[in-house]
């Protein structure tokens, strides 16, 4: 009697870990490639235009590039709080099975 009661408890433990699972599987997001800040610019015929005409187009491109690794960062963040969670919940789940075990050779 004591067998089939710790049987189905680490039957129902193992089946809560593994829907655990199944939720903690999420796609990685698509790869963004990001221009270096330092690549050459085109030879400039006179400082001014040339300054004045790359100067809004880099900032454009900075402020949008900082964003998206901004939003990488956030998402990365949020995954690594998952995780651990799901290391935490593990942990628990791995003492509750030894102290099924002892509890099955005990009866």
């Amino acid at each position: 009697m004591h067998t089939s009661k710790a049987t189905f408890a680490i039957c129902g433990l193992a089946l809560l870990f593994l829907v655990g699972q199944t939720a903690a599987q999420q796609p990685t997001p698509s790869l963004m490639v990001v221009q270096a800040a330092n690549a050459p610019a085109a030879p400039a015929a006179s400082k001014t235009t040339t300054t004045t005409a790359t100067t809004a187009p880099a900032s454009s491109s900075l402020q949008t590039a900082i964003k998206a690794l901004q939003q990488a960062k956030a998402g990365n963040d949020e995954t690594l709080k998952k995780q651990e969670a799901m290391l935490q919940q593990l942990d628990e789940l791995q003492k509750a099975a030894e102290q099924l075990k002892i509890l099955a050779k005990r009866g």
